[in-house]
This record gives structure tokens, C-alpha cells and sequence, in this order.
């Protein structure tokens, strides 16, 4: 018997160190598939961040602070240009709003409903402070105006001396203490209007004294035509006849196409 255990026991030892390493190897496997399921996303989980980006860009909260922080500069760029204490019925339209009706009759005076913008504070004929006001208003828009109520930019680069008269596209701005029915800014097409500083007394003068040696074409800055007046002697007379004609009623301008002054 003692001979067999000393046999066996030898074997059974070597059994159990067989079968404790496999079982450490399988424990370590199973570990491993334990904490990589873990630290991935489940099945049929979808991530926040995921289905944010299914379903398109969304606004944040951060962007709501933002637009909000916006009012206050825009507030202050009008409140700056808006008197307060004063008549409401005096207010720039930049510093009011109104519910303007497009249904009204064109050309005679309509009242509509206005209040100050925040921030402005006026009064009414009774002195008392208003937070609602009537404001009447000729019923045009605002690019039928007359010219003295609006500014428009100006074109350096338009000719005026010209048959048909030639016209650019201007940039409009009703004046602040207008009032009128839609748009303040707007487009017009304008006649060419701008002065280069040349004087229609002095080119007629120098066309009926000194008209046979160009001087006027010279003055206007015709420089072919001074040219040819001065070598032909003002055409014999005869171009210098046509020329005071010309310039006497405008026809003849200076070269730049400005207006004289």
C-alpha cells in the first residue's frame, strides 16, 4: 500500500498543479471578457453625444446667453440717440415702434398705434408719462417721400453732361424725424448730380473773350477740342460762335461730367 501511495501521490500532485494553472488562465480569460463588456456601451444603447448628432445640429444652452447678452449693446445704440422726457409724438423712429397699416389712403394723414422702445420714456400732451401713443402719418412709403426727407449716397463717377441724362443707383436713409410706411433704407435711381467746382459764369466768359484760343475747352478740361480751336483760330470764328451758343445754355459741361456751381 505504501508503495502505491508513494506511486500516486506524485502523479495527483502533478494533476492539481495542471489543473490549477488552467483554471488561473481561465479565470484571467473570463476577467478580461468581464471588464471589456463593462467598458464598452451595451448593446442596443445609444450614446448622448450619438444621438445628438442623428438627429442634426442642436442649439446649446450657451447660445441662448449669448443672443440675450446682444440686447443690451442694442439697446444702448438707440437709447443714446432717443431723448427721453420728451413728447412722444417727437420721437426719431428709430426710438419707437407702430403698428403701421398698409390699408390706409395714399397721400392723406392716418393715425396709428406706437409705443417707446425700452428704455425710452416719454410724455404726452398732458405731461404725464405714456407707454402708448397715437401717431399720425401721411400714408406713403418710405421711397415716396420728397427728396428734403431723405439723404442718398452720391456717385463720383456718373456722367451728367449726356443726352438722355444718365442715372445711378443710390443708397437711401429716411431722415430720424420722419415717419413713413415701410422700409427707411431703400434703393433709387437717381440723376447724375455732382459739381467737379467748375463755374458756368467763368467758362462763358472765357468763351466769349479768349473763346478763339480754346481757353474755354481748356477751362472745361477739353483738351482735343482747346487744341483744335487754338491751331484752327476758334474755326475761323465760326466754333467759337457755337461754342458760346453751347455753353450759354448748358449743353457744354465739364469734361468730367460734373454740374457747374
Amino acid at each position: 500500500m505504501a508503495t502505491i501511495c508513494q506511486i500516486w501521490r506524485p502523479d495527483r500532485g502533478r494533476c492539481i498543479k495542471t489543473n490549477a494553472i488552467v483554471l488561473v488562465l481561465f479565470m484571467d480569460l473570463v476577467l478580461q471578457c468581464v471588464h471589456g463588456y463593462l467598458s464598452s456601451p451595451h448593446t442596443g444603447q445609444v450614446l448622448p453625444y450619438a444621438r445628438d448628432a442623428q438627429h442634426g445640429p442642436v442649439i446649446t444652452s450657451p447660445v441662448v446667453p449669448a443672443a440675450a447678452s446682444a440686447s443690451p449693446a442694442d439697446e444702448e445704440s438707440y437709447t443714446s440717440r432717443c431723448p427721453s422726457g420728451g413728447l412722444c409724438s417727437r420721437l426719431p423712429a428709430d426710438c419707437i415702434y407702430c403698428n403701421y397699416q398698409h390699408n390706409c389712403t395714399y397721400g392723406t394723414p392716418a393715425s396709428f398705434t406706437c409705443k417707446p422702445k425700452k428704455g425710452v420714456h416719454c410724455i404726452g400732451e398732458s405731461g404725464q408719462q405714456q407707454t402708448n401713443f397715437s401717431l399720425s402719418v401721411i400714408c406713403q412709403f418710405c421711397w415716396q417721400l420728397d427728396p428734403s426727407q431723405y439723404r442718398c449716397s452720391n456717385s463720383t463717377n456718373c456722367m451728367t453732361v449726356s443726352c438722355p441724362r444718365k442715372r445711378y443707383n443710390a443708397t437711401c436713409d429716411v431722415l430720424d424725424h420722419v415717419h413713413c410706411l415701410g422700409r427707411r433704407r431703400f434703393q433709387k435711381r437717381l440723376f447724375c448730380n455732382w459739381t467737379g467746382g467748375y463755374k458756368w459764369s467763368t467758362a462763358l466768359a472765357l468763351s466769349i473773350t479768349l473763346g478763339g484760343f480754346g481757353a474755354d475747352r481748356f477751362y472745361l478740361g477739353q483738351w482735343r477740342e482747346g487744341l483744335g480751336k487754338l491751331f484752327s483760330f476758334g474755326g475761323l470764328g465760326i466754333w467759337t460762335l457755337i461754342d458760346v451758343l453751347l455753353i450759354g445754355v448748358g449743353y457744354v459741361g465739364p469734361a468730367d461730367g460734373s454740374l457747374y456751381i
